[in-house]
């Protein structure tokens, strides 16, 4: 099935309100519960306990609202969203006996509402590999975050507010109103919210690992498709390899790889430019100070491993050496896939950064050019004169990837 077809087809096929659906004769789609552990991590509780280490934390910096204007909508405390609590995970899975014994996680992009764009790329991944597919949310995207954030009417008035509050504002639209309200407000909601992602993801694993996963074998082979900012999440999970979970695990990061302060996220898709802005502020030029306000966040981001993981990928020049060293130790784990017209996640930045400043880390990397107007956000747009380029180009990623993750 060409790629176009394939799209309309499990656009249409999918169904999210029924625990399982037959796609074809080979293939179906399981819809699991997750409820997770971790949501208290986030901004928003009275008290803080550090389950590592059982002690209670300070409660931390009390941040104002950065850009000193309510919000009713989105100002809300991110501890208390029962859609970021409980919420559902897809599976896709060949039809068999017997539970999955090689699973692929497929982690998304940034700023993401559902998953039409992904479910070919699941498909095609199952198809190629025979390996069972899970499509795991990051926390406040897909349908972790209320309906509300995705509400047209409200985010086209929440985009219009912000262009006569911010003159000078650059990619505001109603598709990135939502999330760029949030973190130009509290941009201290990036380390949270994937912090919790991060322990969320090791808990679906340690579910899988004790044999409680109804559809995944407790000793299963687990290998990880990530896209775009989900890349990395993937690289911050090889990184810190917690109880050896990601020993023998192989990536393929399509689109993403580069660190945090080397990409370009201002898009009517991702995040406005004062978002933007008052993100990179807190998160590149002034992360050192708010950690000497902030001893709850500091706590995670020094005391904890996966903390410092975090903390090397975001900035080019700060652990530098430590980044490259744990790279270069996963060089035969990991393959990028990047495209020459990316301007989210530029190609040579991805190099600079898995194959290091010197260019001695043999990380595989792929640089594809396709032969029509791609984007980050849409790299195979189903439009019908585009078919056949758009079918081809799909096909050799994913042969690149199928073939990796084999």
């Amino acid at each position: 099935m060409k790629y176009s077809e394939m799209y309309n087809y499990l656009k249409d096929a999918v169904c999210y309100d029924k625990s399982m659906v037959n796609l074809d004769i080979a293939s179906q789609l399981i819809n699991c519960d997750f409820e997770s552990h971790n949501y208290k991590i986030l901004p928003g509780e009275e008290e803080y306990v550090c389950k590592k280490h059982n002690f209670p934390i300070h409660k931390g910096y009390n941040y104002e609202n950065t850009m000193g204007i309510p919000n009713e909508i989105l100002d809300v405390h991110d501890s208390e969203i029962i859609e970021n609590q409980k919420f559902q995970y897809h599976i896709f899975k060949p039809v068999k006996p017997g539970k999955s014994n090689e699973i692929i996680l497929l982690f998304h992009g940034f700023n993401e509402k559902h998953w039409n764009k992904y479910l070919p790329w699941a498909k095609r991944l199952l198809e190629q590999t025979g390996k069972t597919i899970v499509l795991f949310p990051i926390a406040f995207h897909m349908n972790r975050a209320p309906h509300e954030w995705s509400n047209r009417r409200l985010m086209f008035q929440e985009s219009e507010q912000r262009k006569k509050n911010f003159l000078n504002v650059i990619c505001s639209s109603l598709f990135n109103a939502a999330i760029s309200a949030r973190l130009q407000s509290k941009p201290h909601r990036l380390f949270w919210s994937g912090l919790q992602t991060f322990y969320d993801v090791i808990q679906l694993v340690e579910q899988i690992r004790k044999g409680n996963h109804p559809v995944i074998n407790s000793e299963a082979t687990i290998d990880i498709f990530a896209y775009s900012i989900g890349s990395l999440l993937a690289q911050i999970l090889l990184m810190n390899n917690p109880n050896g979970y990601f020993t023998n695990t192989k990536l393929c990061m399509f689109c993403g790889g580069a660190v945090f302060n080397r990409t370009s996220p201002v898009s009517n898709f991702i995040l406005d430019s004062e978002a933007n802005v008052s993100l990179y502020s807190f998160v590149l030029e002034h992360l050192e100070s708010h950690l000497k306000k902030d001893s709850r966040l500091n706590h995670y981001l020094i005391e904890h491993p996966e903390g410092l993981d975090f903390l090397s990928m975001l900035n080019f020049k700060t652990m530098r050496a430590a980044r490259e060293d744990k790279f270069r130790k996963l060089a035969k784990q990991v393959l990028a896939i990047t495209l020459e017209k990316d301007a989210v996640m530029p190609s040579y930045e991805v190099v600079n950064t898995l194959q290091g400043t010197f260019r001695d880390i043999p990380i595989e990397i792929r640089n594809l050019d396709f032969p029509y107007d791609y984007k980050h956000e849409d790299p195979f747009p189903a439009i019908p004169f585009l078919e056949e380029k758009v079918n081809s180009c799909f096909d050799e990623v994913f042969n690149l990837a199928s073939g990796f993750l084999k």
